[in-house]
Parts: structure tokens; sequence; C-alpha cells
């Protein structure tokens, strides 16, 4: 059996059992209540069990997860205070990813993959335009088009809109306005820098799940404040990176520890707005990756952030300081005590306005899984740095990293675009009873797509075929999506 996880102390030992830490967990609390340095302790301690993490850096002081700290006054009087002799200081092993690619490995999926439902939350699409987005998406894939970047999306909004009275017949109304609508919205993403996210090659999943070579588990940081300023593309892309590790990852029931710990920082993004047909998908993600054997660990400042469906999921539990200043925030300490399992001697209510930095109620389950009682304590210090890392500190780690170069050179390969160019090019000449010279759409990549004169069916021929027909295909099989991105329900193979 795996050691059990010391995480804090006051006149005892406040243990986290690795085999029950797939059952997720809640780490809430207001701004500079210790949520910053509980992240660090769990990360260190779950890594150094072999146990691989995923975090977001959403401050940009988790990386210091990467440099050993040095003593200072503060540590040593707590841990002073504490009664801890044998503290190790120590760096963890990093790899450090980036959406935008500047401060990390690049992290790409591709637009079909991501599918019709997340994207249509990351546009801000109406349930009309969403409607729409989805039947763009099947006459793609009915049609053997790869989705693979944002170019490719513009290119089958623009064919799907110039063609809409034709499809409507076989798919249903195509309305201008909505086409219009999410045209609009793919300009809003680039200019966030989703271009940057959507290409390939995409993340492979496995890449974080990897440990070095004293047996640590790999800390996997996402670089995040630049990736804030764009809160639903942030959001959007955590839970698209959980809905990969549900699909691809085996069922492995109860292990001793777990394969994975995600830790979703500023999870009332997630929420936020959100359909309840996403909520839905979302609250049965999170019930059902368990048996993936990975831990979701939801990171927020009020326990009202996240939905009652999802909130009684998470069983361990790290409750920081809040303040009650108004009714709303009342009420979040009210609801906040009532979800702990109740001890006799802590008025825990009263407790959570009272707790100082680094002090927390914590309840964990207990070797029969059951909540233990709430128990006031200190989070342990962790032994890595508490703060940023230097630009040099960072290029280092890169350099070092296996995974350097694997990502760092986008890939384009024919997809939608292409074929919609190279398509229009061929009726053309048929037209003309001349050879393709020029794509109907400039540019270099499409001139050349043309010019390889390659005979195909006009996609208006196809249009009405079966589904099951594309998923027959290689590239069929390429884009069935997954639980959150599925038009058909299918799992992607």
């Amino acid at each position: 059996m795996t050691t059990p996880l010391l995480i804090a102390k006051s006149t005892k030992e406040i243990h986290l059992l690795p085999a029950l830490a797939n059952r997720h967990g809640l780490i809430a609390g207001a701004t500079g209540t210790g949520k910053t340095v509980t992240l660090q302790r769990l990360a260190e301690t779950f890594s150094r069990i072999g146990v691989p993490v995923f975090m977001a850096d959403v401050k940009g002081d988790l990386a210091g997860l990467s440099q050993a700290a040095k003593p200072q006054a503060k540590l040593t009087s707590r841990l002073e205070q504490l009664g801890i002799s044998d503290f190790t200081y120590a760096a963890n092993p990093v790899v450090f990813w980036d959406v935008l690619g500047k401060q990390g490995h690049p992290v790409r999926t591709t637009i079909s993959e991501m599918g019709p439902l997340l994207l249509a939350r990351l546009l801000n699409l109406n349930e009309t335009q969403q409607g729409v987005l989805t039947l763009v998406f099947k006459i793609a894939d009915d049609n053997g088009m790869l989705l693979i970047d944002l170019k490719d999306l513009r290119a089958m909004l623009r064919h799907v809109g110039e063609h809409a009275k034709v499809y409507t017949t076989n798919y249903g109304n195509i309305s201008a306005a909505s086409i219009g609508a999410i045209q609009r919205g793919l300009i809003e993403i680039e200019q966030q820098g989703g271009d940057s996210f959507f290409g390939e090659p995409a993340l492979n999943i496995a890449d974080l799940i990897q440990t070095d070579r004293n047996g640590h588990g790999m800390i996997n940081i996402l670089a995040a404040e630049q990736l804030m300023n764009a809160p639903k593309l942030y959001a959007t892309f955590l839970l698209w990176l959980l809905s990969e590790l549900f699909e691809q990852l085996p069922e492995v029931g109860d292990l001793e520890q777990p394969k994975l710990v995600f830790f979703f920082d500023e999870a009332h993004l997630l929420f936020a707005d959100a359909s309840s047909v996403l909520l839905e998908k979302v609250e049965r993600l999170v019930r059902l990756i368990r048996s993936k054997g990975v831990g979701v660990y939801f990171v927020t400042q009020n326990p009202m952030d996240i939905p009652d469906t999802v909130l009684g999921q998470l069983s361990n539990r790290i409750q920081h300081a809040l303040r009650a200043f108004t009714p709303r925030d009342q009420k979040a300490v009210h609801s906040a005590a009532t979800t702990l399992r109740p001890n006799p001697t802590i008025d825990v209510a009263s407790a959570i306005t009272e707790l100082g930095v680094g002090e927390a109620l914590v309840s964990v389950l207990d070797a029969q899984g059951r909540p233990g009682i709430v128990e006031r304590a200190f989070v342990i210090p962790p032994g890595s740095r508490l703060g940023p890392i230097t630009a040099a500190e960072r290029q280092s780690i890169l350099q070092a990293s296996i995974l350097a170069d694997v990502y760092e050179t986008a890939v384009d390969r024919e997809s939608a675009y292409e074929k919609l160019n190279q398509d229009a090019a061929t009726s053309q000449a048929t037209a003309n009873n001349t050879p393709p010279q020029q794509s109907t759409i400039t540019g270099s990549k499409a001139a050349s797509s043309a010019t390889r004169g390659r005979a195909s069916d006009g996609i208006l021929e196809v249009a009405a075929k079966s589904a099951m027909r594309a998923i027959g295909s290689q590239i069929g099989r390429e884009i069935i999506r997954g639980v959150l991105g599925s038009i058909l329900g299918g799992r992607r193979r």
C-alpha cells in the first residue's frame, strides 16, 4: 500500500490516502488565504510517490515547483510551530506547456476533435447558431473533410453558406445570419490567440502521464497568465483536456494511487454561463473519470461556484478562509460549513472566517471511504520555491525537456481548406474545359493543392451520403469525437 500523504498538521497529522485520491477534491478560499501553497504541497507530494500532475499556473508562481526552496524566517518558523524537523527542500520534475507556445511546449488540438458543443461555448453561440455549427460539422464528417485549424472551419463555413439552399434539403435550415455570427466569433477567438491552439501536432495525452528517472511523477504546468485574458478559452481548453483523458485512458478500477491528478484552478470559469447540456456532460465526466484513475481537484474562491451535482462528488476538502461581508458571503460560509463532516469541538461556520494564512479546515476520506471529521490545521509548507522563476530558469528546463522539439514545429497537412479549394478549382476547370491552374481561394498552399490536378467528385455531389460511410474510411475514423465533442455519440478510435 502506498504511504499516506501528509498534507496538514494540528495536534495530529492529517493524511490524504493515495488509494482514495481519485475520489476528487475541492480547494477553496478567498484570495491570499494560502490556496497556492496548498496546491504546491499537494502537487509535490503526489509527484514524490510517482503520480503525474497537471495544473494551470494562472498567476505565474506555480513554476516555483521546479526549484528548491531556500530556508526563510517565515518558513522555518512555521516548521518549528508544527514540530517538523525532517523537512526536505527539493525541486520537482516539471514540464511547461503553453497554449500560446511562448512559455512552454505548444498545446494543440484540432477543430474536429474539439467538436461543436465545446466550440459553440468558446464562440459564445446561442442555441440556433450552435445548431448551424453542428450541421457544418456533420456536413464535413459526411464528406470526409478534416477540420484541423481555423482556416479549415472558415473554408467550410464559407462553402456551406454559399450552398445553403442545397444543404438545407438534406440537413435542415442554414441561415446566413448564423453563419455570419460563427465567422465573427472565429475572428474574436483568433485575436485572443485561439489560432495557436488549433492545429497539429495535437497533444498526445500519454505525454502528460510520465515519470522521471527517479520514479517521480512529472508535474505538468500550463502557463496561463496570458490565457486568463481569454477566460472562455482557458476553461474550454481544460474541459477538453479532461474529456480527452476520459476518452483515451482505459478503465482501471481501484488503484493504490491515481494515474494522474488534475487541478482545475479558477473553476468558476468552467461553470459560468454553461448551458444545461454542457453542465450535464461535465457532471457525468467528473463522475466517471475516477474509474480511469484520474483525480480531479477543483480550485476556487467560493464553494458555491461549483454546481451541487459536481460538488457532491468532491470528497477530499481543504477549506481556507472565507470572508463574510455580504449576505452572499455569509451564505457561502454557511454552505461550506454544512458540507463538511461536523467536529463537536469546532464551530465550523465561525472558524471559516477566522482562519489564518496557510490554515484550513480539512476533511479527507478515511480508509473505509467515509468523509473524515473536519480538522482545523495548518497546511505543511512545500519544499519547492514559493514564487515565480526567471526566464533563464524556464528556458533551461524547456531545453532539457524530453519533449523538446516534439511540438514546437506546426504541421499543416491536407484537410478541408485544401480539399475545398481543389474541388472549386476542378469544378471551374471542368466548366471552362481547361486544366485547373489556380484555386478559387488565393494563397500559395491553395494554388499548390489545385495544381495537383487530382480528380475528385464535387462536394455537392456527395453531400447527402451517409456519415457511416465516412466513418468506415481512415479519415472517418480520425474525425469521430469524444464524450464532449461527439455528434454521433461514438468514441474516437
